[in-house]
């Protein structure tokens, strides 16, 4: 797929685990909001997050996701004045449907703590070229709502940083923030920085200094 394609396979989200759990409410009723760099969701979870000035909001988009649970995505780009993307967030609240059990399940193998919040946290490197989103994805759908508006990655090559924030105890919310970058700016393309890649060794080095401009370009707090 074309434009930001590549950052979409490893988020579908929904990683899930059928439990037995009262079905719990998914959407929230109340509205979340932009004011120029804020937005602000009063529940699921009542947060509050700033993103520097170069990143611009681009808009808002809701639906169904695989019949089973509500996402509502926000969009917040620095890009140039043809439409390439340099870096961008993507903020997701999701919450699964009153009408099934299932629960989030991921894989943890680093977290961090955001303005008394813990994300799980995890960073992926990706040619656009060479992966595909699963059609109704929550990736694929993200892919065309910024297409729509003109964006596109300025190369094949990318690099994103998905944190992860589960929200209530029965693991059936989440707010998932995603960051990408034109990975090309880096010097690097996916392939050299895969396990077998003649630049493995710098992927340490890389995600951690994705993940330290991740949480730089934002501000999260409580409500």
């Amino acid at each position: 797929m074309k434009a930001i394609s590549a950052m979409l396979v490893p988020f579908a989200s929904l990683a899930i685990t059928s439990v037995l759990v009262c079905a719990q409410p998914a959407q929230t009723k109340k509205s979340r909001a932009v004011n120029g760099q804020v937005l602000t969701s009063p529940e699921l979870p009542a947060v509050r997050v700033k993103f520097d000035k170069p990143f611009k909001y681009v808009g808002t988009q809701s639906f169904v996701l695989y019949d089973v649970a509500n996402a509502e995505q926000h969009f917040f780009v620095d890009a140039d004045k043809q439409g390439r993307v340099r870096r961008l967030y993507w903020v997701q609240f999701e919450g699964y449907l009153p009408n099934n059990t299932h629960s989030y399940n991921y894989r943890v193998n680093k977290t961090v703590n955001l303005g008394g919040l813990d994300f799980i946290a995890d960073a992926y490197a990706r040619n656009k070229k060479t992966s595909q989103s699963r059609p109704g994805s929550d990736g694929s759908r993200a892919l065309a709502f910024l297409e729509s508006k003109g964006l596109r990655m300025g190369s094949d090559e990318i690099v994103s940083q998905r944190l992860v924030h589960l929200i209530d105890e029965a693991k059936r919310n989440e707010l998932m923030i995603i960051y990408i970058e034109d990975l090309s700016a880096l010097g690097f393309t996916a392939a050299d920085l895969a396990p077998d890649g003649k630049a493995a060794a710098k992927w340490t080095q890389v995600s951690q200094g994705l993940l330290d401009r991740a949480v730089k370009g934002m501000q999260i707090s409580k409500l």
